[in-house]
């Protein structure tokens, strides 16, 4: 992922035993998180699948608050 020539280190996962929808391939899918949303994609043909926006929001609590923050010394 490049940012104005800067490089971008994105931490990726691949998904063990997982199949890619389109091609049908197994072990292929790959897991990272671009802008907060984590997206899945297939290193042989591309496939990119994502989590739609409502569904994040959905599972979401509706009173969920931050008590602190937690900082190591």
């Amino acid at each position: 992922m490049f940012i104005r020539g800067v490089e971008l280190k994105v931490k990726k996962r691949f998904i063990a035993g997982a199949s890619c929808p389109e091609c049908q391939k197994i072990d292929v899918m790959m897991l990272y998180k671009e802008h907060d949303v984590e997206k899945v994609e297939c290193v042989e043909c591309g496939h990119v699948m994502s989590q739609p926006k409502d569904a994040v929001q959905a599972s979401t609590r509706q009173f969920e608050q931050v008590i602190g923050v937690f900082k190591p010394e």
